[in-house]
């Protein structure tokens, strides 16, 4: 059941917020019915002085992962000698931070910047969908780079055996289609949901934790999906991670030269420095939320910086530390400036 009255600023979602309440006492009487309002109000920042401040880092940070995540999926698309196992999984990468970033930081710099802080129902939920689903790939990617190096280190002989473009793609295949069916029935779930409580949400989007504490009826089954999403990409992955790397620091005490050792440990510092980057936002705020109750402002700087660093620090991590990107980009570069320099130095 939605409502028809359109909110527009935050003193009228108040009473929209009791309207919803005086409804629910209704609905509650004739059979528990399912209350849905027709808008969510996204909290954001609130009470902090400057804040527009930060909504333009975020506008910064969204420009930075577009460009740099653009441009590895163009080098990797157009560049033969990249078709490789191990870049498919950075082409992935890619594209999930792509789409991660686009799924989140567009709409909250049109509500913020707009101060329209409302969302409708159907729209929260697609909001909720594609963040969730974009960074369950990120973690799951993060996961087959994680194999692709142990496979490289511990199985060099039969690496190529193993691990091959038509393998890669089988896998990521079956991810997208696992992680697309998991996320859409944690999203289509939500429906069940009555929300008579409030339609505040106090995060930067429509966060799936904030909604589920809305719901006046039994979540037990939304809370059992979340829970079990977070175990499969969040905890299990960062598991598995450290188990290959203590796999592949074995692998590398049996190697008797220290140069041979830091050259098969070289091929790792990207893979390492994405897992820091996704992993230990998530970390660190987990063990933040143990010592203390954050506020819901420190709970939205810290979530939005959790989501939006690891898109923008990937490609520049891969630009960086990957010598055949770094290579492809300095021809592109020379084959650009020649022209240039060759007409200058004609018109001296």
């Amino acid at each position: 059941m939605g409502l028809s009255q359109r909110p527009g600023s935050k003193r009228n979602g108040f009473f929209f917020q009791l309207d919803i309440n005086s409804e629910c006492d209704v609905t509650y009487s004739q059979n528990m019915s399912i209350v849905h309002p027709e808008y969510f109000f996204i909290t954001g920042l609130e009470g902090i002085p400057y804040r527009s401040y930060y909504y333009i880092f975020l506008c910064v940070n969204y420009f930075i992962a577009v460009i740099g995540n653009s441009a590895v999926l163009l080098i990797i698309a157009l560049e033969r000698s990249l078709h490789s196992p191990k870049y498919i999984s950075v082409f992935n990468l890619a594209l999930a931070d792509l789409g991660e970033t686009n799924a989140w930081i567009p709409n909250t710099m049109k509500i913020f910047f707009s101060d329209s802080q409302y969302m409708t129902y159907n729209a929260c939920l697609v909001n909720m969908f594609f963040v969730n689903l974009f960074v369950t790939l990120q973690s799951a990617t993060l996961v087959v780079l994680a194999f692709d190096r142990y496979i490289a280190i511990c199985l060099p002989l039969r690496y190529h055996a193993i691990v091959n473009n038509t393998f890669m793609s089988l896998v990521f295949v079956i991810i997208w289609a696992f992680n697309t069916s998991l996320v859409a029935l944690a999203a289509s779930l939500m429906t069940r949901l009555s929300f008579c409580k409030s339609n505040v949400v106090e995060s930067y989007y429509c966060d799936n934790g904030a909604l589920l504490v809305m719901a006046c009826n039994d979540n037990s089954i939304n809370m059992f999906l979340t829970n079990l999403i977070v175990f499969l990409f969040l905890v299990s992955p960062l598991f598995i991670i450290v188990l290959s790397y203590m796999g592949i620091v074995f692998a590398l005490s049996k190697i008797t030269t220290w140069e041979a050792r830091l050259k098969a440990l070289k091929t790792c510092v990207s893979h390492l420095l994405l897992v820091v980057s996704f992993f230990l936002p998530v970390i660190c705020i987990f063990f933040a939320s143990l010592i203390t109750t954050p506020t819901p402002n420190a709970r939205v700087i810290s979530g939005s910086l959790s989501l939006s660093l690891p898109p923008m620090l990937n490609p520049i991590i891969y630009v960086l530390n990957t010598a055949e990107i770094r290579v492809l980009i300095q021809k592109l570069l020379k084959n650009r400036i020649s022209p240039i320099r060759n007409y200058f130095s004609k018109r001296r």
